[in-house]
């Protein structure tokens, strides 16, 4: 079955981004934090759970990206994206009301984030309509 040239783009694109942003906060936590208005302490722990996270989403992004160019991953990659996304920019609309509104470039990257998830997928809902694929569940 051949994946389609928008699925392949999208992942490619949104696996780039969350890779980069993955690596930035993972290595450069400091300066990526800065570009929000936000100064980083020298506490450890909040430097490690900075940095996991980072870890995770670099990771996360690595393997959405993948699924891009080998097939075998696409249908997991394609639902990765859209959860990532999905997920962080519901996150940020949730933290909006409860907590007030932050600098105006995290509601940038929330606006990003949910409008990256959506393509993402649209995308892979196209794909599966397109190779008549259902999601069952236990296959």
């Amino acid at each position: 079955m051949k994946t389609s040239r928008l699925l392949i783009s999208v992942l490619l694109v949104s696996g780039l981004v969350a890779f980069s942003v993955g690596g930035a906060i993972l290595f450069m936590p400091e300066l990526f934090y800065a570009s929000y208005g936000m100064e980083l302490g020298n506490n450890a722990s909040q430097m490690s759970e900075i940095r996991a996270s980072g870890g995770a989403l670099l990771g996360l992004g690595l393997m959405i990206a993948l699924g891009a160019i080998w097939s075998e991953l696409t249908f997991a990659s394609a639902i990765t994206s859209c959860t990532v996304y999905v997920s962080y920019g519901l996150s940020r609309l949730l933290s909006l009301a409860l907590d007030g509104s932050p600098d105006m470039s995290l509601v940038a990257a929330a606006a990003l984030e949910l409008g990256i998830g959506a393509i993402s997928l649209f995308a892979f809902i196209r794909h599966l309509k397109t190779h008549k694929l259902t999601m069952t569940p236990g296959r």
